[in-house]
Formats: C-alpha cells, structure tokens, sequence
C-alpha cells in the first residue's frame, strides 16, 4: 500500500501547520515555504483539509489557518482520509469487484480495514509534527 502523493502533501502540510500551534496562526503560503511544495499543492491540500474539519480558516487582519482542534485529537488516519477517503485496501468494498459472486476473501477484508484503519489512528499529529532531527542527535 502506498499513499497517493496528495495524501502525502496532506500529512506534511499538517505537520507544519501542527507546529504553529497554540492558537498560532499561519498561511497557506507560509506553510508552501516551509515544507518546499508549490503554493498552488497546498491551496488544494488546505482546502480538503478546510472541508474535512481539520484545519479552520480566520478571517480578518490576524487571520490565517490554523488547526480546528487540538493536534493530540488529529490522527493520520483522519488526514488520510480528509485527502483519500475511507481506508480500503481492497477495492471490492465499494462493490468493484469481478468475481464478487465467489469470493471468500471479501468477508474479511472489512477487519483488516477496521486493523489498518486504527493503526493509523494510532499515530497523532503531535507525533507527525516533532523534529525528528532534533530526536536523533540526543
């Protein structure tokens, strides 16, 4: 499994944008400067994120982008799926599967979505938003 590179962008712009937290307040640009991805990838990016409840958009001379809730209570199955939608290996899920009508598998595919799902879930964003350069010259 490999993640779209949306998705990818996604997890980054979160990232940068979890290290303005503390009612810090940044820019769609600022976080493009930040993490090196064009302006216009961010844009996009913001704007599901926007959709998705994850970041909020402020108006007015202090305005900015900032995180919609605490970084502890974001995960990267909830960026994940704000850019891809729901977590799904296997795409008989959606009913897109040729050979449906004999499948023995596709009853349990739904637990090992459940299983990858909350492993993802598993990881919070104050996680994704340390410096991990800073972790491994202690």
């Amino acid at each position: 499994m490999r993640l779209s590179n949306l998705a990818d962008y996604a997890v980054v712009t979160m990232s940068a944008a979890a290290r303005h937290c503390g009612g810090g307040r940044t820019s769609a640009g600022e976080l493009a400067a930040e993490t090196g991805l064009p302006g216009p990838t961010v844009a996009k990016v913001v704007s599901k994120l926007t959709a998705a409840g994850l970041l909020r958009s402020v108006r007015g001379a202090h305005g900015g982008l900032q995180l919609a809730r605490p970084a502890a209570a974001i995960t990267l199955a909830d960026i994940v799926e704000a850019v891809e939608g729901p977590i799904a290996l296997a795409a008989c899920i959606d009913g897109e599967c040729a050979v449906d009508h004999d499948c023995r598998v596709r009853p349990h595919w739904p637990l090992v979505n459940e299983t990858l799902r909350g492993a993802l879930a598993g990881v919070p964003l104050t996680r994704l938003a340390q410096d991990y350069r800073a972790e491994t010259a202690q």
